[in-house]
C-alpha cells in the first residue's frame, strides 16, 4: 500500500530536520503500527542515522548502538565509549558536519538505561548540541511521562513533539478502492491503523482477512491487543479484562464493577489509563460537564479492538478447535447491528466543527435522558446526534440508521416530534438530520428532508466540507 497522508507531519518534520537550520530535539510517539517509523525514514536524508532500538540489556544496546554510529563516524568503535553520556559527548565532539540521529522504539532503551533522558537533558541544556537528535516510541503511556511531566528531566526541551494520530476514515476509501458503505464497515473492523490496512489488502475479502490474521492462533493480530498493553506496560489481565466486559455491554461503572467483582473506585485509575492511550473513551449527555455528570458510560474506542473483543474474544474455545466457519456465520448475523454503533460515532465526528446547512457546529454527543411531557409526565429519550452551532443559535439533532432503505416521512417526523420536547431546545432554531446507510424508500415525499449518507460522512472527514443544501 502506499504511504497515505501524512502530508503535513511529513513536511513538519523534514522542514525542523533541515541541515540548514539548528540542530532540534524532537519527541514523536503513538501507538504501534500507525506508520511512525515509515514517517521518519521518509523525513530523514541519506547522512542521517536511524537506529531501531530492542528490548535488549544495557551493555548490548550500547554495543549495538555504537556499530551503527560507527558505521558514519569510524573513530566511535575505536574510542569505545562505555557509557551513554560518554556516547553522546564523544559523538557530540566528533560531528564535523549536522545530521540526524533518529533512536526509534526508545523506550526499550531506558527501560534499561533510566539514566537516559537525564543524560539527553544535559545535552539540550549544554546549547552544545552538533547535530538532530530524534527519539521515537510505541510506548505512549512511557513517552507522554518523559516529555509532558513536569517532574521528569526532558519535560520541556523538546523543540518538536508529534503525537502521530490514527488516520481519517477518508484514506482507507482511497487506499483499498471501496465503495462508501464498504469503507464504513472495513473501518468499523481496522480502524484508522495503516499497517492492519495492509494486511487486509493481501485478501479478496473481508472474510478471509479475518480468517487468516484473526481467526486461528498463528494470526498476525490474533494476540494484537496484549500486545499494545505489553507496549504501555499495563496490566494485560486487567485491562483485557476492562475491554472484554465493556464490548459485552457492561457500559457504566457500576456494571463494569460488579463484571469484575472490584469496588467501582479501585477501577477508575485503570480505565483513566485506557482513555488517555485512546483504547477507550467516556461518553456523556450533550451539554453535562464531564467532570459533574455521573451519567458517563464508556465504549471502546478503536475499532479493531472493539471487533476484537467483540467476537473473537467470546469464541477463543471455538477457534482453537478451527471452527472459522461458525464464527464468520456470527459475525455476518451481528455485523449490522455491531457496524451501527461505528456509523453513530463516525457521524457524530462528521458534524463536530464542521460546517453543515449554513452553520458551523460545535462537538457532537449523544443525549439521553428523560423529559416530560403533558400526556405520560416524565418519558426516556435519546438521541444518536446533538450539536449546537458556534453562534448558539440553532440546535442540530441526529438519528442513524444502519439497516435496510428506512421510510425518511416517519423518521424525521418523530425527529422533530421529539426535539420538541427537549428543554435545551427552546430558543433555538432545530435542524433535523437523519444519517442513512441507504436512500429511503420515499425518497420522493422526503425531497426537503436533510440527509447525509456514508460519502457524505466519508467526504466530511477531509476537513473543510460544507453542506447546504438537503441531501437526496
Amino acid at each position: 500500500m502506499e504511504f497515505l497522508d501524512r502530508k503535513e507531519e511529513l513536511s513538519e518534520l523534514k522542514r525542523v530536520l533541515n541541515p540548514n537550520t539548528p540542530p532540534r530535539f524532537v519527541v514523536i510517539y503513538g501507538r504501534r503500527r500507525l506508520g511512525k517509523s515509515t514517517l521518519i525514514k521518509k523525513a530523514l536524508d541519506a547522512g542521517s542515522i536511524y537506529y531501531m532500538a530492542g528490548d535488549f540489556v544495557d551493555q548490548v544496546q550500547r554495543e549495538m548502538l555504537i556499530s551503527r554510529l560507527s558505521e558514519k563516524i569510524p573513530a566511535m568503535k575505536i574510542s569505545n565509549p562505555e557509557s551513554w553520556e560518554d556516547i553522546f559527548k564523544l559523538l557530540n565532539l566528533l560531528t564535523t558536519e549536522q545530521f540526524t540521529l533518529c533512536l526509534d522504539e526508545f523506550p526499550y532503551m531506558v527501560k534499561h538505561a533510566p539514566e537516559l533522558p537525564s543524560v539527553i537533558q544535559g545535552l539540550v541544556d549544554s546549547k552544545e548540541l552538533k547535530y538532530n537528535l530524534v527519539i521515537c516510541g510505541s510506548s505512549q503511556r512511557m513517552m507522554q511521562n518523559m516529555i509532558l511531566s513536569r517532574s521528569e528531566p526532558l519535560f520541556g526541551r523538546a523543540g518538536t513533539i508529534m503525537d502521530i494520530k490514527p488516520l481519517p476514515i477518508s484514506y482507507l476509501q482511497e487506499g483499498l478502492h471501496l465503495d462508501s458503505i464498504e469503507t464504513i464497515e472495513e473501518y468499523s473492523v481496522w480502524g484508522g491503523v495503516p499497517r492492519y490496512w495492509e494486511l487486509r489488502e493481501e485478501y479478496e475479502s473481508l472474510d478471509e482477512a479475518l480468517r487468516a490474521t484473526m481467526l486461528t492462533p498463528t494470526g498476525v493480530l490474533y494476540e494484537e491487543p496484549k500486545r499494545l498493553f505489553m507496549d504501555d506496560m499495563m496490566s494485560t489481565v486487567q485491562s483485557e479484562s476492562l475491554m472484554a466486559v465493556v464490548a459485552g455491554g457492561a457500559n457504566r461503572l457500576s456494571e463494569i464493577a460488579c463484571r469484575m467483582g472490584r469496588e467501582a473506585t479501585a477501577l477508575s485509575a485503570p480505565i483513566d489509563r485506557l482513555i488517555q492511550m485512546n483504547y477507550m473513551r467516556r461518553e456523556i449527555p450533550f451539554g453535562e460537564s464531564p467532570r459533574k455528570s455521573k451519567k458517563g458510560i464508556y465504549r471502546i474506542n478503536d475499532s479493531m479492538m472493539d471487533f476484537y473483543y467483540t467476537f473473537i474474544v467470546p469464541n477463543l474455545s471455538s477457534i482453537g478447535r478451527g471452527r472459522k466457519s461458525y464464527i464468520i456465520d456470527e459475525i455476518k448475523s451481528k455485523f449490522n447491528e455491531y457496524v451501527g454503533r461505528h456509523w453513530e460515532h463516525l457521524c457524530r465526528e462528521a458534524v463536530s466543527g464542521n460546517l453543515l446547512f449554513g452553520y458551523r457546529w460545535g462537538e457532537a454527543s449523544r443525549w439521553w435522558g428523560s423529559v416530560k411531557t403533558v400526556s405520560s409526565g416524565l418519558k426516556e429519550m435519546e438521541f444518536d446526534v446533538i450539536a449546537e452551532s458556534r453562534d448558539g443559535s440553532a440546535l442540530l439533532v441526529g438519528e442513524c440508521k444502519w439497516t435496510n432503505p428506512e421510510q425518511a416521512l416517519p423518521l424525521i417526523n418523530r425527529l422533530k416530534d421529539k426535539s420538541a420536547l427537549l428543554p435545551l431546545a427552546q430558543n433555538k432554531e432545530i435542524i433535523p438530520v437523519l444519517f442513512l446507510k441507504n436512500r429511503p424508500k420515499d425518497l420522493g415525499d422526503a425531497s426537503n428532508i436533510k440527509i447525509l449518507y456514508p460519502e457524505d460522512v466519508i467526504s466530511l472527514s477531509y476537513g473543510e466540507v460544507e453542506y447546504s443544501e438537503p441531501r437526496l
